[in-house]
């Protein structure tokens, strides 16, 4: 199951990366959710999901993802299953297609945090339910749409901003790639050498770039690629999983430090991001990360309210938003 870009709808399909969205469906799943945030937010019951279920297949650990999206399909009038890896050991007490032909009995769409995407890519063809990647060592799509809400709520509409991303280019600069690009916007990546993004989704992100007006931009210097943005971006230096590099990375990744006299090179309004959780001190300071332009919390928000849209697309489609009049 895969996406499919010449129909608005994303009833029934799989969400493992953003590549597969259309900039019309971005722009559609970012709408949904302001408009969920607004009815939570204004105490008016929106249980678009009432009887629906989600089971949630935890291999690395979680407080993100695992509560938004148990908070998101309760105050959807769904109800979530946590499967936490004790629990399943995927591929090792049980195979692959024989969890996903297990869970698409019982539930409605299958959640997962993963080590490897291919995992994910497993789940996905074995099961027929929908499959949401909540994070693998390639992707992290549900954070990039969390993203960008919260640029287009602090800095207006996305198209011909400057977004710069300083880091590792892991999972999460590998869909704000895609999400920057999906939404017409001007990324600039900045990574030590040999620690650049996937050249696959390089090569992909560009495509989409090209189509939507946007523009992306790798290179090695952190401080060319702040200058003049209007979001600046940083992650942790040493993802789960590569807990053994630790020590050469923070050596390496060191002239990447997002403080003060870097942000002082981008717009005079820009803003900071960090998906969480950070290493204060590492990849970015405490007066960055504490300071007036952050807006990581406004981030950790956002993704409960893109999920919950993300959630409706694909599990019931655009005809659920007709009952909210949307």
């Amino acid at each position: 199951m895969t996406l499919h870009v010449n129909t608005t709808d994303l009833r029934g399909q799989d969400f493992l990366t953003l590549a597969d969205l259309s900039p019309g469906q971005l722009r559609c799943l970012l709408d949904r959710a302001s408009q969920l945030k607004a009815l939570q937010a204004n105490g008016q019951p929106h249980q678009l999901l009432a009887g629906l279920s989600l089971a949630m297949l935890f291999e690395k650990a979680s407080l993100r993802t695992r509560t938004t999206f148990m908070v998101g399909m309760s105050q959807l009038g769904g109800f979530a299953v946590d499967l936490m890896n004790e629990h399943t050991q995927i591929g090792v007490r049980e195979s692959i297609p024989d969890i996903a032909r297990n869970l698409e009995r019982w539930v409605d769409a299958l959640m997962a945090r993963v080590y490897a995407h291919r995992t994910l890519e497993e789940l996905a063809a074995w099961a027929d339910i929908p499959v949401i990647n909540g994070l693998s060592d390639l992707t992290h799509p549900c954070q990039a749409l969390a993203d960008v809400l919260t640029m287009r709520e602090h800095r207006g509409g996305l198209a011909g901003r400057k977004l710069a991303y300083v880091g590792d280019g892991f999972n999460v600069c590998n869909s704000l790639l895609f999400a920057g690009a999906l939404a017409g916007m001007h990324v600039r990546v900045a990574a030590p050498e040999g620690y650049e993004p996937d050249e696959d989704i390089l090569e992909r992100a560009q495509e989409i770039a090209d189509d939507a007006g946007g523009g992306i931009e790798i290179g090695n210097d952190p401080q060319a690629a702040v200058r003049d943005a209007e979001v600046v971006y940083t992650d942790a230096w040493v993802s789960m999983g590569l807990e053994h590099e630790a020590a050469e990375r923070r050596e390496i990744f060191a002239p990447f430090r997002v403080d003060d006299c870097m942000m002082a090179l981008a717009d005079s309004d820009a803003i900071f991001m960090h998906c969480l959780p950070a290493h204060r001190g590492e990849e970015v300071t405490d007066a960055v990360l504490d300071g007036p332009r952050s807006v990581v919390f406004d981030q950790a928000e956002n993704r409960l309210h893109t999920q919950k849209a993300l959630l409706v697309a694909i599990m019931r489609g655009d005809a659920a938003f007709d009952e909210l009049g949307a």
